[in-house]
């Protein structure tokens, strides 16, 4: 049976736009208080004002430690707890790695690695003093399916499904859930630096999804009997050929 999630509270990171955004949108629809992560204070601001009274802007910068240190405590300024927690920021860097710049891998490999171990870190703490909590990270299907196009991005997804399967076991006999929602393709600003011809290809063939789709997939992930645990949610185009 589904649960209600309306009363709770949760964080989302790269909740400025795409995948982070609509799964607010879906909280806040839902009627959770929901926090925006992100370093964008602009994006943040219109998101919020967008969404309404449920959802509260927290600018963010998840490559600095101190601000990722800061993230909770400000979170605790505006509610008692802390239900739900979205590590979903990432970035996405793909083409022949003969080809590739080791200097945006690294930035990469820190938001999408790092950066999801160090805010995991950051909030896991409180959810095991209360006994419960969801987490939830944007993996992707990479993280299962070695895609040729994109190899470091295909590691770090990988790296992130290693995470989440040894932490998950750590922490479910202290009532936290932890999964992981494995999208294919999605239209968001991660695909920017697609070149055009594979963009227009792939929304051709419709191999490309909606973020409000993989929002309604993590929605069913956060809903399920609290005895129940998604552990892996794979969600791509119907098309997809992998």
């Amino acid at each position: 049976m589904a649960q209600n999630l309306a009363g709770k509270s949760a964080a989302i990171t790269g909740a400025g736009s795409g995948i982070g955004l609509e799964c607010a949108r879906h909280l806040v629809a839902a009627g959770v208080r929901t926090f925006l992560v992100d370093r964008n204070g602009e994006a943040l601001k219109r998101s919020a004002a967008e969404l309404g009274e449920l959802a509260i802007p927290l600018e963010v910068d998840l490559l600095q430690p101190q601000s990722v240190a800061s993230m909770l405590p400000r979170i605790l300024q505006h509610t008692d707890t802390l239900d739900i927690f979205h590590a979903n920021a990432g970035a996405y860097v793909g083409g022949p790695i003969v080809e590739g710049d080791p200097d945006a891998w690294d930035r990469m490999l820190n938001l999408n690695i790092n950066a999801v171990f160090r805010s995991v870190h950051a909030v896991i703490g409180h959810m095991a003093e209360r006994g419960s909590g969801d987490i939830v990270v944007t993996s992707s299907v990479a993280g299962v399916v070695p895609v040729l196009w994109e190899p470091i991005y295909t590691a770090s997804k990988h790296a992130v499904q290693a995470f989440v399967h040894t932490v998950r076991r750590q922490v479910a006999e202290k009532g936290i859930r932890v999964g992981a929602v494995l999208p294919g393709p999605v239209v968001t600003p991660l695909i920017d630096d697609w070149p055009k011809a594979k963009l227009e290809e792939a929304l051709a063939t419709g191999s490309l999804m909606q973020a409000d789709e993989v929002a309604e997939a993590v929605m069913f992930m956060l809903t399920r009997n609290p005895m129940v645990t998604i552990r892996d949610l794979v969600i791509v185009p119907r098309s997809l050929d992998l």
